[in-house]
């Protein structure tokens, strides 16, 4: 018997707001996002970075770009010869991330897009890797592994998958309580909450080659998942 998404998330809260209302919020507070998150955020993107190894001369995707920070560490990692897409729902962040990609000469090499993670607009088998951070536990509950699995369907045979987000793993307490209350009642203010990234990436049939739960002010899930071949 198949495994029902209430066994693969257990207690994960549900998204309460539309896509254009996320997309609405990015767009809203884009040029104050650094200020906000970035400082206790870019540790646990750059590890998830590490994880996907990226290597000179490959094509890569990161969904959820943001600002843009980890489009120039990734495109500065695959070299001229190598090529970084970028998809995010905010028009704004693709402004502000179009622009950091130009201030850094890097434009020959990283190509941004807005769209929907979950329609990805890119051919099977594309990609050698996708890293992603802070998006996944923007998806409803009940869409989480129709999203990896539209993920997984973009990469290569053997490809990567790195995912940072927000984890229901690890040391639940008062400050999670209080997020997850926060989130439940102001949606608008708190539009993510934490997920079981593991498990969501086992169920969309990425096979794990590691993972590691780290702390911010909440706890965090670095995920490392394979496509398989063939």
């Amino acid at each position: 018997m198949s495994e029902s998404i209430e066994d693969i998330e257990p207690g994960v809260q549900r998204v309460f707001q539309s896509r254009d209302e996320i997309r609405k919020f990015y767009n809203k507070i884009a040029h104050v996002y650094d200020l906000l998150a970035e400082r206790s955020e870019q540790p646990m993107r750059l590890k998830g970075i590490a994880k996907l190894n990226p290597q000179p001369g490959e094509r890569l995707l990161e969904i959820g770009f943001g600002t843009g920070h980890c489009l120039v560490e990734l495109a500065r990692a695959v070299g001229p010869t190598g090529r970084v897409y970028g998809i995010d729902l905010s028009d704004h962040m693709v402004q502000l991330a179009g622009e950091l990609i130009r201030r850094e000469g890097l434009e020959d090499r990283v190509e941004v897009t807005q769209g929907d993670a979950a329609d990805l607009p890119y051919e099977d088998d594309f990609f050698d890797g996708i890293f992603s951070s802070f998006t996944l536990e923007l998806f409803d509950t009940p869409e989480l592994v129709q999203v990896l699995a539209e993920w997984r369907r973009v990469l290569k045979p053997g490809g990567r998958l790195s995912v940072v987000s927000l984890s229901k793993e690890g040391k639940q307490g008062m400050v999670i309580k209080a997020y997850e209350w926060t989130h439940q009642h102001f949606p608008n203010l708190l539009d993510c909450r934490p997920i079981y990234v593991r498990r969501a990436l086992e169920a969309a049939g990425f096979e794990i080659r590691d993972a590691e739960i780290d702390h911010m002010w909440v706890p965090v899930e670095i995920v490392l998942g394979i496509k398989p071949a063939g």
